[in-house]
């Protein structure tokens, strides 16, 4: 019986073979693609580190014995570990740039970074943004692209983990933000003294009942980065009380919450949350002003 290696030999071959493979096994969507011929191209097409679009003129080329051999590995740990093709790779793409990421961190998938790219319109007005904090930060994706988008802004990359630290400051390098973007060990605000025109969060969100539930995918991210006790806002609830001493008079809080964002709004009454919506899919994301915080806190 032949190999697949010896019966495969084009990127080609290899893109109809990962889809077809992929298209019968259980696997879970939801790390940066939705579909099976999108995990089949990410897969094979950034394994040979060529472009993803104008690509036909590679659809033919021949691949080596190891390219072939490493595509294989690939798909056959993405169908039956379940392992998500961003650690595969080692990396994920995040508002159009590459962040390095492994199992110490989640794979990017804010929705935040929409609100980045269009640099907290309209909500920041003509405001200048001199420093920003981004709050259990991960693989730094979120503090480390607004440090792109706001070349003058210091940034604060914060995590209770010091493995994902090690992962950010990896990304600090990668993108040469190194002088304006730091690392900083904290749980939530503990180790935080300074105040922010900008804080970002995409804290652990999920309840019991749905880290119970996850697909085999979600089980290889750490659990640190997810789970949030019964309800999923256990992380929420500190960051909702310790803003305020953190923001800059008229700054903003922005932070994702995810399915948990009935219950939140639930809990907080009388808080003005502004709940985003996205051209780009995603919700769960609240917006609220020093002000709001503010005035909220006075009357309690």
């Amino acid at each position: 019986m032949t190999s697949p290696t010896d019966d495969l030999h084009t990127v080609r071959d290899y893109l109809r073979f990962a889809s077809s493979r992929f298209a019968a096994s259980p696997i879970t969507f939801g790390h940066g693609t939705d579909n099976v011929w999108d995990e089949a191209v990410q897969l094979v097409m950034r394994s040979l580190h060529l472009p993803l679009e104008n690509n036909t003129l590679f659809l033919d080329a021949r691949l080596t014995r190891e390219e072939r051999q490493l595509i294989l590995d690939r798909i056959h740990r993405r169908v039956h570990e379940r392992v998500p093709l961003a650690y595969l790779l080692g990396e994920a793409w995040f508002m159009g740039v590459p962040f390095h990421v492994d199992e110490r961190v989640l794979v990017p998938r804010s929705p935040i970074g929409e609100l980045i790219e269009n640099r907290f319109q309209p909500w920041l007005g003509d405001r200048e943004v001199h420093r920003i904090l981004d709050l259990c930060t991960g693989s730094g994706c979120i503090g480390i692209g607004a440090a792109l988008v706001f070349e003058d802004a210091e940034v604060d990359l914060t995590d209770l983990s010091p493995e994902a630290l090690e992962v950010a400051e990896s990304n600090i390098d990668l993108h040469d933000v190194r002088g304006r973007v730091r690392c900083l060990r904290s749980d939530v605000f503990g180790q935080v003294e300074d105040q922010y025109d900008v804080i970002l969060s995409n804290p652990p969100y999920v309840d019991a009942e749905d880290l119970a539930d996850m697909p085999e995918e979600y089980r290889h991210e750490p659990e640190l980065g997810l789970a949030a006790g019964q309800d999923g806002l256990d992380i929420a609830h500190r960051i909702i009380g310790g803003a305020l001493a953190h923001l800059a008079p008229g700054g903003l809080l922005i932070v994702e919450v995810g399915n948990s964002w009935p219950a939140l709004d639930q809990a907080y009454p009388e808080l003005p949350f502004t709940w985003l919506e996205f051209e780009n899919g995603g919700d769960g994301v609240f917006l609220l002003t020093e002000g709001d915080l503010r005035h909220w806190q006075n009357k309690q």
